[in-house]
Formats: C-alpha cells, sequence, structure tokens
C-alpha cells in the first residue's frame, strides 16, 4: 500500500482531503443537458432529479422530469406539464418537492408518483416566485420563497404547512446578491446580503448585522453556503474573499483569498464530524477549489461541469459520467497510512503483512507495541479505519490486522470488532450500483438501520432489505414484517394479476407472520379501487376489530356485521348495528336484523335503555306480544306520570299478555291494576303515600297507620294467605308497640302459624314481659326454646326434664353459668343421672 496516500492532499498541516470514485454514472447525460437542467440530489447517498429542458423549439414541446439513482439508474421519469419550476428539493422521507413559479408546490414520489400538492400563499401567486430554497431543520423540511415583491414567505415544515411572512426590507427594489436560512436558538431565520451590508430577517424585525474580523475592503457579498449541521456560515465576496465562521455570527474562524473573482456556480461546506479542519469546497466551471485554515488551498481541475451534494461527512460531486466523494481523511486512516509513520495502527498493519509473509518482523512490531503498551488502541484504530474504508481490499486489511491484533490481548471485547464487519458488509451491499446508495460509515450510523431499510423499502428494493434483516438478525417486527406488509402493499397495485392470484401470493408469502395487518394491505387494495381484493385480504385478518371498520368503509356491511357476530365482541356488533342504522332505512334494517338473532337481540338491549319507541315497533313486527306486554308494563312505571296513563299502560299489557296465552302474567297484571287504584284511592283519603308500594307494604303500612279494617279488605280481595297476613300484622303491631292489639289479635282465632312467632317478635323489640305471655301457648316442641328465649333457664328445665328430651337438657344446660344458675344444673343433671340408671 506504498502508493495508498497519492491521492491526499493537505490543507495546512494537519488535515488531508481526497476524492474517493463512487460510480461511473451509467446514465446516457449529455454535460450541457445536465448543466441546463434544474438539479436537486437528496443528502445520505439519496437520488437524483432532472428536470431537463425542452426538446427543441416547438411550443408543444415539455419539459421532462427524471428521477435517478445516485449511480444514475433510471428509476421514473414522467413529462411536465404545469407551471415552470424554479426549484427542486428532497424532503428528509425523499419526497421531491417541485417549486413552481405561481408558488405552488407539487410532492412527487421517488418514482414520480404525484402524492400532493400545496400552496405558499395569495401574495406568491400574485407576484411569483422568483427565487426559493429548500431546507432542513429539527422542524422537518421547510421552504423558503423570494417573491417578485421582495418579499420572503417560509414554511418551516411541509407537513405541517404554517406560512411565515417576513418583516419587509427597507429599501430593496431588486432581489438580494445571495441569501440563505439560519437556524438559530430553535428558530428559523434568513440572512440576505444587499452589496456590502448584511441584513438578518427574524419573525418581527429585520436588522443590519457586522461580521466580527470581516475584511474592510472584502467587497459585495455574491455567494452564501450553511454546513450540513447549520453550525458553520461562509461568504463569498466580488474580491475573491472568503469568510468562514459560526452561524450564530459571532464568532469567525478563519478567511481565504482566491484567484477568481466571479462567483462560483457552488459554494458548499465539507467537514465531518470531530473535524480538524473545517473547510468549503467551491465550484466553477472546470475548477473545484477546497478552501480551509490555510494560506493555499486544495484545487482540483474536472473534466466536466459537475454538481455539489453537501453531505454529513464530505461533499458528493457528479458529473455525466462520474460520481465521486471527497472528504476529509479520517485521524485514524491518517496515522495507519501516513508515510513513516510510528503509530500503534500503522505498526499493528505492518506486523500483519509480516506475519503473512512468516517474516520475525511481526514479531518485532507487536513487541515494540506492546512496550507502549498500546495494542488494545492499535487494534481499535485499525478497527475505526476499515469503517472510514470504501475500498473493500482496504477493509479487509485493516480487519485481518485488527483480528491479529486481538489475539495478543486477553478479554478484548468482541463488540466493535464484530458490528463493524456487519455495518460494512451491509455498506458493501448497499453501494453496489445497481442499487445506487453509496452512504458512508458515519452517513449510516447517522443515518441508522431503521431508516436505510425505510428507504430500501421505498425504492422496493424488498429481497435486500430482508436480507439485511436477516443478517443483523432484527426482529420480525422491527424487519421483516414490515417489509413484507410494504411488499404486499404494492403488490394490490399490480393490476395486470387477478384479485385471487394476488390474494394468494400475498398470503403465501406472508402467511401468519408476526407483525403483519393483512387489514392495512387490504385497505391499500381499497384505495387502488380492488374492492373484492381487499374483501379476500380480509379473510386472513385473524383480528376482527380490523376486518370490522375497513368492510363497513367498503359499504359491505352486512359482512361487517357477520364478522363482528363471529369475534363475539358486543361492542364491535353494536358499532356495525349503529352504522346499519344510519345507513338503511327502517323497513330494511328490521328486516337485516332478522337474519341475524345476536345483533337483534343486542339491538333490543340498546332500545330499551336508549330508543323504547323503537324497542316496541320491533316487537310489533315480530308479533312478540310476550314482549310487548313486558315493554307496557315498564312504561307504565318509567314514562307515565298520571296515574290513568298507567293504568291505560297496564291494561294494554293485559291484553298483550291474554294474547301470548300467559295467563299468570295477565292476571297479575290485573290485580296491579286493581292495587293501583286502590292505592290512588286511599291516597287521597288519608293523604298519606301509599302509591307504588307493593302489596304487602301496604297492608303493613295500613296496620302501621291503624287502618285495621282497610288492611283486612286487602287482605280478602287480594287472598292473601292466612300465614304471610298473620306474619305482617304482627311484625306491624310490635314495630308500633301496640301490645295490647297484639294480644287481643292473638286471641281472635287460633294462629295459623303457632305463637312462637310472637315470642320472637317481642323479643326482637325487648320487650320479655308482653313474650313471657305466649310462651305457655308455644306448642311442647317448641317450649322449651320459648323459655330459652325469654331467659326462664328454670321453666325450659322443667319442661326438658318433662319431655326427657336429653338434646334439649343439654341445651339449657349449655346456657347456664356457674353463679347465677348451679340449682338449674344441678336439677337437669340429676335428671339426666336418673335417665341413664334407667
Amino acid at each position: 500500500m506504498h502508493c495508498y496516500t497519492a491521492d491526499w492532499n493537505p490543507l495546512g498541516e494537519e488535515a488531508y482531503y481526497r476524492k474517493l470514485d463512487l460510480y461511473s454514472m451509467v446514465w446516457d447525460l449529455r454535460e450541457e443537458v445536465l448543466r441546463e437542467s434544474l438539479v436537486a440530489a437528496a443528502p445520505y447517498g439519496g437520488p437524483i432529479a432532472l428536470l431537463k429542458p425542452t426538446k427543441g423549439k416547438s411550443p408543444s414541446a415539455r419539459p421532462e422530469l427524471y428521477i435517478y439513482s445516485a449511480s444514475g439508474v433510471c428509476l421514473a421519469s414522467i413529462l411536465w406539464k404545469n407551471c415552470p419550476a424554479v426549484q427542486l428539493g428532497w424532503t428528509a422521507s425523499e419526497d421531491l418537492l417541485c417549486i413552481q413559479e405561481d408558488g405552488s408546490v407539487l410532492v412527487y414520489s421517488i418514482f414520480c408518483e404525484f402524492k400532493r400538492c400545496f400552496r405558499m400563499g395569495n401574495e406568491v401567486l400574485q407576484n411569483h416566485v422568483v427565487e426559493a430554497k429548500v431546507f432542513h431543520t429539527e422542524y422537518g423540511t421547510g421552504v423558503a420563497i423570494l417573491t417578485g415583491a421582495n418579499r420572503f414567505i417560509l414554511a418551516t415544515n411541509v407537513d405541517d404547512l404554517k406560512l411565515r411572512r417576513m418583516p419587509e426590507v427597507p429599501g430593496l427594489q431588486k432581489p438580494p446578491s445571495c441569501w440563505t436560512v439560519l437556524c438559530q436558538d430553535r428558530v428559523t431565520i434568513l440572512l440576505l446580503a444587499i452589496g456590502q451590508d448584511l441584513l438578518l430577517l427574524d419573525n418581527t424585525t429585520c436588522s443590519t448585522v457586522t461580521l466580527p474580523g470581516m475584511n474592510p475592503l472584502a467587497g459585495s457579498y455574491l455567494r452564501m453556503a450553511v454546513s450540513f449541521n447549520y453550525r458553520y456560515l461562509a461568504l463569498f465576496t466580488d474580491t475573491g474573499y472568503v469568510w468562514m465562521g459560526m452561524s450564530h455570527l459571532k464568532e469567525k474562524l478563519y478567511d481565504f483569498t482566491c484567484n477568481l473573482r466571479t462567483p462560483p456556480k457552488q459554494m458548499v461546506w465539507c467537514t465531518r464530524p470531530r473535524s480538524k479542519q473545517r473547510a468549503v469546497a467551491l465550484a466553477w466551471d472546470r475548477l473545484l477549489l477546497v478552501a480551509g485554515n490555510a494560506p493555499k488551498g486544495i484545487e482540483y481541475h474536472l473534466d466536466e461541469d459537475s454538481y455539489l451534494v453537501p453531505e454529513l461527512d464530505g461533499v458528493r460531486i457528479f458529473s455525466s459520467s462520474t460520481h465521486e466523494f471527497l472528504h476529509e481523511i479520517p485521524e485514524s486512516t491518517q496515522e495507519i497510512f501516513k508515510i513513516a509513520s510510528m503509530a500503534p495502527g500503522a505498526l499493528l498493519l505492518e506486523a500483519q503483512k509480516a506475519y503473512e509473509k512468516e517474516s520475525q518482523k511481526a514479531d518485532e512490531y507487536l513487541r515494540e507495541i506492546k512496550e507502549q503498551d498500546l495494542l488494545s488502541e492499535a487494534v481499535r484504530k485499525c478497527i475505526e479505519a476499515a469503517s472510514y474504508e470504501h475500498d473493500p481490499e482496504t477493509q479487509k486489511a485493516l480487519l485481518r490486522a485488527a483480528s491479529f491484533g486481538k489475539c495478543f490481548i486477553d478479554k478484548f471485547p468482541p463488540e466493535s470488532f464484530v458490528d463493524t464487519c456487519r455495518d460494512l458488509r451491509v455498506l458493501s451491499a448497499i453501494r453496489d450500483y445497481q442499487i445506487g446508495i453509496p452512504l458512508s460509515y458515519a452517513q449510516y450510523k447517522q443515518l441508522t438501520i431503521e431508516v436505510l431499510l425505510d428507504r430500501l423499502v421505498l425504492r422496493r428494493l424488498y429481497p435486500i432489505a430482508i436480507k439485511i434483516c436477516e443478517y443483523l438478525r432484527l426482529s420480525e417486527f422491527q424487519g421483516i414484517s414490515r417489509i413484507l406488509a410494504h411488499w404486499a402493499c404494492y403488490k394490490v397495485q399490480q393490476k395486470e394479476k387477478s384479485d385471487e392470484e394476488v390474494a394468494y401470493a400475498i398470503n403465501q408469502k406472508l402467511g401468519d407472520t408476526p407483525g403483519i395487518s393483512y387489514s392495512e394491505i387490504a385497505a391499500r387494495a381499497y384505495d387502488c379501487g380492488r374492492t373484492e381484493l381487499a374483501i379476500k385480504l380480509l379473510e386472513y385478518e385473524p383480528r376482527s376489530g380490523k376486518q370490522v371498520p375497513l368492510l363497513l368503509k367498503m359499504k359491505r356491511s352486512t359482512l361487517a356485521l357477520s364478522k363482528a357476530i363471529e369475534s363475539g365482541d358486543t361492542d364491535l356488533v353494536y358499532t356495525v348495528v349503529l352504522h346499519l342504522k344510519n345507513e338503511l332505512n327502517r323497513g330494511s334494517f328490521f328486516m337485516t336484523l332478522q337474519n341475524q338473532p345476536v345483533a337483534l337481540s343486542l339491538y333490543r338491549q340498546f332500545c330499551k335503555h336508549q330508543e323504547l319507541d323503537t324497542l316496541k315497533d320491533l316487537y310489533n313486527q315480530d308479533d312478540d306480544h310476550q314482549e310487548l306486554g313486558n315493554f307496557f308494563v315498564r312504561s307504565s312505571y318509567t314514562n307515565e306520570q298520571r296515574i290513568e296513563g298507567r293504568v291505560a299502560s297496564l291494561m294494554n299489557a293485559v291484553d298483550e299478555y291474554y294474547k301470548a296465552k300467559n295467563e299468570f302474567a295477565a292476571k297479575a297484571t290485573e290485580d296491579q291494576v286493581k292495587l293501583l287504584r286502590i292505592q290512588h284511592r286511599m291516597q287521597k283519603e288519608e293523604d298519606k303515600p301509599y302509591l307504588d308500594y307493593s302489596l304487602h307494604d301496604t297492608v303493613y303500612k295500613l296496620i302501621l297507620d291503624k287502618n285495621h279494617k282497610k288492611a283486612e279488605q286487602l287482605y280478602r280481595d287480594f287472598k292473601i294467605p292466612d300465614k304471610r297476613f298473620w306474619w305482617l300484622k304482627i311484625s306491624a303491631l310490635a314495630e308500633r308497640e301496640d301490645w295490647d292489639e297484639l294480644e287481643k289479635f292473638s286471641k281472635s282465632k287460633k294462629s295459623p302459624i303457632g305463637y312462637m312467632p310472637f315470642v320472637e317478635i317481642c323479643m326482637k323489640h325487648h320487650n320479655r314481659h308482653e313474650a313471657k305471655k305466649y310462651t305457655l301457648r308455644v306448642t311442647p316442641e317448641q317450649r322449651v326454646k320459648a323459655f330459652i328465649l325469654v331467659g326462664d333457664l328454670g321453666q325450659a328445665a322443667d319442661a326438658a326434664i318433662e319431655h326427657k328430651n336429653e338434646n334439649e337438657m343439654n341445651l339449657v344446660l349449655s346456657k347456664c353459668t356457674a353463679i347465677t344458675d348451679s340449682s338449674v344444673a344441678n336439677k337437669i343433671n340429676c335428671a339426666k343421672a336418673q335417665i341413664l340408671k334407667k
């Protein structure tokens, strides 16, 4: 590699620059066509757009828009049938912006497919566009326009269009000699030059700017250039003076004076992250000058007119026949390949080469590195230098040296070596001219693998994208699944194949791959006008929640309803049913529901809470008299306020129940009507609330209110069972503490419920005296329990002994205490002993 540094060109004492050949352009493009065309090249090895001039002088001749890969492979082309274009530019997502004279901006995909159009306002439409620039900030891709009225209009993000009309420049009668867009403190501003004056336009003001360290004899400003990261600014004057400084305009870096006074066709920054030298590349017709912090710049004589594309770590230069990359030599590469270098990386590379030749010098070089304890550093430098190389042979030599050095290091972390090998293999694959994405390692790391995959998918390079995912072992959701989904969305646009063929091919390729949404693919098919294909694809979608909304959008409501019912998701069924209700007329809607019992049942539930009239119509249509009866019963309690309306509603329910042959429900409803009328009458007579009480509650309340006759009347009229009535009456009398009436009632006739309830109810209300009155009337079987309840353990013991019931004796004994009830306990124990003797 003794000639490796032959193309290195020094800029100052520390920095070197070189041009790398990327491609021999495969396009058939003449030099004058490139010179006369509108050109825009996307950064990060992106595509090149050319709006070629018209051929001939025919009024019907149209310009042609071409989009090429970075290697010159034509991706797409169209005839330009719109207003004349002023400027082309690329968004961060590789959409092409075509800014026209009338202020409209057309957005095209990388394959010249029209996506959308937006306008930069009426003022631009009236005064036309004189000059335009496309720029990139943290907010997105922006557009700045200079109108024929010498006013500036700005949009910082074309995806969220908000137009800003910049302040008027006092005394500006003609377009400025040069202007550019700056980004300071997250605010987008404009810098423009009028002769020797610099003006700064922000949202509200126009102010004059004086650059620090500017030569007073510099002359008028002719060109401006902002660096790729918007941190640096360069200006060229008519005396050949170049000022370079920070974009905040408060710090000068250095200046340079060139021999040429004519303004360059292009001026761009050529720098890289952690650069030792910040330089500017200036291009004239056949000359490229790299100027920096050095008295003399680097001159490259060009064979053809060329176009400069600023990048993160250098400048791409393409012409009608070649595509090159100009960049600063990284520090690690300098250390290893610089002539007579004794850096650790250089020695390790020589050691590896000597080892391959079986020379003992390999050991000498290794010893020298180890003595300085720099072997790990040497390995890292070789790995780093390999990442910056484009030539595969140089990459391999450096990586072999790194691998050789690793063998002599204990526990050297392998991740950096392995990751670099993988990354270089990916970069080598995408740099192939058929793919044409000449990313450098620094650009690749800045772009990230996810964005690179997106760009391969955007170019429809699905096989290489999938191979990269498999090689890097990316998760299916992050990699292969996403790529296959994009492929399927593209596949549905191929209208030369039948719906069955496309659906089968997609399913065969995708299968049940995790992360694939067939509904999204079906939606794309529907957008392309292939409704039947969309329906076929939805059959493969396992999630009904994704199927149903699209089917509704396609106006396949019946199918959507069937899918919703199959899912078992009631919310989904309700969604479809309500959609059908709004879409169909009433009759068709009801008929559709008739064929879907589950949907009909759910809709009835919905109507019970939201649309009672509709519910009634549903029951009438089905001749469902039972449910109609239930409906009228509910209606009488929820919708009717007046007693007449409630009675009428209940009578309707009676009729429906008879039609349904439900005599029990009909009789119960008639009884309710009868009770309602009685309650209404009593409420008027007594001026007390009785309405809407149950029959039992009504009787109970009447007894509480001492209306015994009316309670007795209800007891007879409604044939309340004797036991129930007695329970109601003794409970009410005890609650009212009418003990005399309770005793009188107990003697009125033989109690159908016995007298134990009398004892219990009295004790419940803590009246032991009254409870004792009924203990002797209790049946013998319950007498012990009654005596225990009133606390008379003596009589309880006597009753238990009389019955000779050991269980009852034990029960009484369990209630006795040693202090107060010892005599009772002794009596029981004696009785139990006598029973045992027998």
